[in-house]
């Protein structure tokens, strides 16, 4: 089975990796500029490196169908740079899964493979796509919806540690990221964690720096810039998250719902 994944963040990442290790082949597709800000956990990297390794999986950028199958057959997941659809129809895989996590859908149909998974909040199961799997954190993590949508977008992350919109980091202008912290930095509430054009962007909460955008990217005015794990020393911020694991979980249950293989 060979299964092109729209989007290269850290959740497209957790359903990527455990469909690599169940032996299926994957693609994805990115943003020329990836906006993905736990990006030592995301394979977006490779956009903007050429290569990056999660949990010793490989991904490399990829920019024809030829380059893409070559790096299948060297066992590491080809990332292509594709705003669009152009890729995917060049492609023609075996399976689509809109793992964007745009809270809308951004042109996913259900015609554009046999089978069609959107991941989170905008699409319908039956409609746009063959199925959904739940994003939301709580009992419904990862489950396979083949009827209807996921649950609707709050706007209000997950709680972890007791907070839930205190653990994102907000661009306080528009202008260029700058002067940010490593990722993985124990920080204190009142602490500069980057600068956008000079401006400081301040965490309101104690933790870890689990994610930042990178130096040099245009961002605006509230927009996502990075993610401070009020869990500190104990956060796996090297390793794809439990989040990302179960949604990954989720998608694999569906494509083999789907699937004619004689699994025996």
């Amino acid at each position: 089975m060979f299964v092109f994944i729209r989007g290269a963040g850290d959740l497209a990442t957790g359903i990527s990796a455990r469909l690599y290790r169940a032996g299926i082949q994957v693609c994805h597709s990115e943003l020329a500029i990836p906006t993905a800000v736990r990006r030592n956990v995301a394979f977006s990297e490779a956009v903007r490196l050429g290569k990056t390794e999660v949990e010793g999986i490989n991904a490399v950028l990829a920019r024809t169908p030829e380059e893409v199958w070559a790096a299948i057959k060297e066992k590491k997941i080809p990332v292509v740079i594709d705003s669009g659809k152009e890729m995917l129809k060049r492609l023609k895989p075996d399976a689509v899964v809109d793992a964007i996590l745009a809270k809308h859908n951004l042109g996913t149909e259900i015609t554009d493979a046999k089978v069609v998974i959107g991941v989170g909040p905008g699409f319908t199961a039956g409609k746009d796509c063959h199925a959904v799997v739940e994003t939301k954190r709580g009992h419904n993590l990862g489950r396979v919806i083949l009827n209807g949508s996921a649950i609707p977008n709050t706007g209000v992350p997950g709680i972890i540690g007791g907070y839930g919109i205190e653990r994102v980091l907000r661009a306080p202008c528009d202008g260029i990221m700058e002067k940010t912290l490593p990722l993985g930095s124990l920080v204190e509430k009142g602490d500069v964690c980057a600068r956008v054009s000079g401006e400081a962007v301040i965490t309101c909460i104690s933790g870890r720096l689990r994610g930042m955008l990178q130096e040099g990217i245009s961002v605006y005015s509230g927009m996502k810039v990075g993610d401070v794990d009020p869990r500190g020393e104990a956060v796996e911020y090297e390793n794809i998250s439990d989040k990302a694991r179960a949604i990954g979980g989720g998608v694999l249950e569906a494509l083999l719902h789907f699937s004619s293989w004689d699994l025996k």
